[in-house]
């Protein structure tokens, strides 16, 4: 062969060879030959997923690739999902602390990042929040919303009045402040005091503010059953602050409370995709259980009378003439949330032996009505309870809809805290068949990521966080109830927070690998 023809054919032989060479990706995890739901919606598909530092490298098929991974996990049997992202929560008090700031509750549901803010409490100093939860150190992702409430709170205490033009303006450089921030938008409480003595163009005033850093209007509206504007009229104000201030809308933890509104979910869902159709941007979230949450006096005594504050509340309910309107009130609200037996007891009650019974039997001890067994408590400082008045019909007409997200709710002693992600999935998919399990984990991860805002999370997605978790879908179930809300939900086998592995086969490592999440 000539020499040059020799040295061309080395050459040649040289480049195909390294040529086909491929090139090797370096991994820090390997997750091979799990069931890949993505987040999407779409159909699932076995598949391996590679994470490098706090991000998602690789999602497809590992052969297809030189992937040298430092540790590899075999996903056979397993569900490999977005971690997901609970819209609703009240974490900021553990997150805080040196004791829940794992969020161990949230992390065995599956859940890797918790919004908190929401019903019109979060803190107005979102800098603040977010300096203080990232040097305690954090088990989850978190991000905020900026209170209606507190920002009230903090201009015009807790007085049922409307704010004149320099204290409108000073709540709406709160609320500029909290957006500039990081904030994910405005949350109110319009069924709670103070927020339920603010006028719809208040809220509209202050929703404008936050359309400018396009962030979320989110509402626990004013009234879910009959209490005052009836939940039709609630549902319509909520769209129209978000049709006058041009900004998106959640209705928080929807649904129809109360035996008054039962079957009213139909007119619900016609009301909001009219204002979809009409180009408003909205969803909802929503807890799977029949029994809501909340304190004693939120739930059968009426806002006027918690005016102005504490010290004022507790003399109205001593005050001999306003007591006959007070017991009047108190006891059509009862009725309204299914009667005294629907009414349990659930925590921070100075008398604990009422823990775990219900406002009937409790009254049955006493010897006393259902009414003065209620204001017994009121004015012993409250008690938090779970109120049995949703029914099934509502519940999934509600999460039938592909604007609906999973949320939690989580408060002290409901195990809506401990269990709701479980409960969904275990009770409707696996029982009910009510979703696919694609619809839910899409209302669980990506459908929240997208509504609030957040970033590069909520997908199964290369150059995503490494927010995953791997479930176990025959053992994936609720653990708590209502006679222990505490217990920690089963079924999730391996759990990354940025891509650091939080729970192992089961097991939580003590990691604290959250992050604060500011709007995208």
């Amino acid at each position: 062969m000539p020499k040059t023809i020799f040295t061309w054919f080395i050459l040649l032989s040289a480049i195909t060879f390294f040529g086909c060479q491929k090139t090797s990706i370096e991994a820090d995890y390997l997750i091979t030959d799990g069931t890949i739901i993505d987040g999407t919606g779409n159909p699932s598909y076995t598949g391996d997923i590679a994470l490098k530092d706090d991000r998602i490298i690789f999602v497809g098929e590992a052969d297809t690739a030189n992937i040298k991974a430092d540790v590899k996990i075999d996903a056979s049997g397993l569900i490999i999902s977005p971690g997901f992202i609970d819209p609703h929560t009240h974490s900021h008090g553990d997150l805080r602390g040196s004791e829940n700031n794992s969020n161990l509750n949230y992390l065995t549901q599956g859940v890797t990042t918790v919004i908190t803010g929401n019903d019109g409490d979060g803190p107005f100093d979102i800098a603040g929040a977010f300096s203080e939860l990232s040097a305690n150190g954090i088990g989850t992702n978190v991000a905020f919303m900026v209170g209606h409430g507190t920002v009230r709170k903090e201009v015009l205490g807790g007085a049922d009045v409307t704010p004149d033009t320099s204290e409108l303006e000073r709540m709406k450089e709160l609320v500029a402040k909290a957006m500039e921030s990081g904030a994910l938008g405005l949350s109110t409480g319009l069924y709670y005091a103070p927020g339920s003595y603010s006028r719809t163009e208040e809220v509209i005033e202050l929703a404008t503010t936050v359309a400018e850093y396009n962030g979320i209007y989110d509402s626990h509206i004013r009234d879910e059953s009959t209490y005052n504007v009836g939940l039709i009229e609630a549902v319509k104000e909520a769209l129209e602050i978000g049709r006058q201030a041009n900004i998106s809308v959640n209705i928080s933890h929807i649904k129809a409370l109360g035996v008054d509104v039962w079957g009213k979910s139909s007119e619900v869902i016609e009301l909001i995709e009219e204002a979809q159709n009409d180009g408003i941007e909205v969803t909802a979230d929503q807890y799977p259980w029949s029994a809501s949450g909340t304190h004693l006096e939120n739930a059968v005594v009426s806002r006027w009378v918690m005016a102005g504050g504490d010290k004022e509340y507790y003399q109205r309910l001593d005050d001999q003439k306003l007591l006959p309107r007070i017991k009047s009130e108190i006891k059509e609200n009862i009725r309204k949330r299914g009667g005294a037996s629907s009414l349990l007891i659930t925590a921070d009650s100075r008398d604990t032996t009422m823990i775990g019974y219900n406002l009937e039997e409790i009254s049955v001890r006493l010897g006393k009505d259902p009414v003065e067994t209620a204001l017994i408590i009121c004015r012993n400082g409250g008690a938090r309870v779970a109120s049995f008045n949703m029914n099934e019909e509502d519940i999934t007409n509600f999460m039938q809809q592909p604007w609906v997200m999973t949320s939690s709710d989580g408060t002290k002693g409901h195990p809506r805290k401990y269990a709701s992600f479980p409960t969904k999935y275990h009770k409707y998919v696996k029982e009910k068949g009510v979703l696919s399990i694609e619809s839910f984990i899409r209302s669980s991860s990506s459908l929240v990521a997208s509504t609030f805002g957040i970033g590069e999370r909520g997908l199964l997605k290369t150059g995503h966080f490494a927010d995953i978790i791997l479930l176990d879908s025959s053992e994936f179930k609720p653990m708590a109830d209502f006679s222990n809300p505490e217990l920690l939900s089963e079924g999730v086998e391996y759990l990354f927070v940025n891509g650091v592995l939080t729970i192992d086969q089961r097991e939580f490592q003590g990691n604290l690998s959250g992050q604060v999440l500011r709007r995208d």
